[in-house]
């Protein structure tokens, strides 16, 4: 880091061949990291998700590629032509700009697709070259002796507005890395298919939680924060915890177990608590089921844990499906059988094999002969509804056109004793 510069310094620079050469060779040194940065970018959007380049270092490829830059070429100058004075320059600024990208990607994986981000960004990358432009013209240092001065009481002790901020920046920056590393150690995950897709998300969610825990106790201690004070803050977090947020604490402990034991994964046709669908989203809270209709459902986790779960596709993804027929006593109930099969046979989603369908006697009802059609197929989150649908309509069609006939109710009334005057 350079000291703040003035204008006359600025212009005696100006004035130099030999700081015109050497702002030359920053302006190089720059358009060389931009070409780069281009190249990458359009690797990484014509790749996409297939690129080995994160997005989060994508993101950074101009500014570290040009400090890198800067910092040979000043090197280079140092030893052959003396202190360099635009290197310099452009080294805080680079500096300041990967600050801002960071900041920027942090909001992103904070707050996703969320309206007031864009002009965040914004007055992000505002204050920060703001903060620079002040420091070279040699107002932040006076900025910050002034703010040095003026004390807030806390307690016992008396702390300065500027330690305040100082905190504050230590704290921002160390979310900010500890949000970069998690998301890179999140790609990564989300890219290794040998993994189940549980542990995954267990290992991400993991991993950013204990990051942040280990990021934010860092920065606490930077700033002269006194540790042994969390104790008191535990201890008050448990009470709460036992008090009032037992129910978000039980569906996180739920969560984790679902995530762990593996129960339910994602994709899996489930029915739970009066609902049927796909499992799209598993969460540390809760899980998301998607029915066939496109209606999603919240269900908390503890929900899952505490009851019955039916899930279709624990074990196998294939599931039986029944279909109850009833034909009239004076109908053949052999042929109806066969024709049962054949006609089972005949749909595309039905298994064969060892899941063949079949026919089968089930009972004598009052008006019929009850007959049973049992099919298999490996695709439950395709729909039950459309496959029974085209079976029953296939099912009356061949009936009618063989002579097997469906019974009606009837009834006989029998007048006992004669019939009334």
């Amino acid at each position: 880091m350079i000291a703040p510069i003035g204008l006359d310094r600025l212009q005696d620079a100006l004035a130099s061949p030999r700081s015109l050469l050497e702002l030359a060779v920053t302006a190089l040194c720059l358009l060389v990291a931009l070409a780069i940065d281009r190249r990458i970018e359009r690797a990484h959007g014509a790749r996409g998700d297939a690129t080995r380049i994160p997005g989060s270092v994508a993101r950074l490829a101009f500014p570290l590629v040009g400090l890198g830059l800067i910092y040979i070429a000043s090197t280079l100058w140092r030893h052959h032509a003396g202190n360099p004075f635009f290197l310099a320059i452009a080294t805080p600024l680079l500096i300041a700009l990967t600050a801002i990208r960071m900041l920027v990607y942090a909001l992103r994986r904070l707050f996703p697709a969320q309206a007031w981000l864009p002009a965040s960004e914004f007055a992000i990358g505002t204050a920060a070259w703001g903060l620079v432009i002040l420091y070279f013209l040699g107002v932040l240092p006076e900025i910050a002796s002034t703010l040095d001065e003026l004390v807030i009481p806390i307690g016992k002790s008396q702390v300065s507005v500027l330690t305040i901020l100082e905190g504050i920046v230590v704290v921002v920056v160390t979310l900010v890395v500890t949000l970069w590393i998690s998301g890179l150690l999140e790609q990564r995950l989300s890219r290794a298919t040998q993994l189940d897709a549980n542990v995954r998300v267990l290992l991400s969610k993991s991993i950013r939680a204990l990051l942040i825990v280990v990021g934010m106790l860092v920065a606490l201690q930077a700033v002269g924060f006194d540790l042994t004070l969390l104790t008191v803050f535990g201890g008050a977090l448990g009470v709460g915890i036992g008090l009032g947020l037992q129910k978000l604490a039980s569906n996180y402990i739920a969560g984790f177990t679902i995530l762990l034991d593996r129960s339910i994964r994602l994709g899996d046709m489930v029915t739970v608590d009066g609902r049927t669908g796909s499992v799209s989203k598993v969460t540390a809270r809760y899980v998301v089921v998607r029915s066939l209709d496109g209606l999603e459902a919240i269900v908390p986790n503890e929900t899952l844990v505490t009851t019955t779960v039916i899930n279709h596709s624990y074990t196998s993804s294939e599931i039986r499906i029944a279909l109850p027929v009833q034909i009239s006593y004076d109908s053949d109930v052999e042929a109806a059988l066969a024709l049962l099969v054949d006609i089972a046979k005949r749909e595309p989603r039905v298994l064969g094999g060892d899941r063949a369908p079949g026919a089968f006697v089930v009972g004598f009802a009052d008006n019929g002969i009850s007959l049973e059609l049992g099919v298999w197929i490996d695709d439950p989150h395709n729909g039950q509804l459309n496959l029974r649908s085209a079976l029953n309509r296939a099912i009356r069609a061949e009936f009618n056109a063989r002579g097997i006939r469906f019974p009606f109710p009837q009834r006989e009334v029998r007048i006992v004793g004669g019939t009334p005057p």
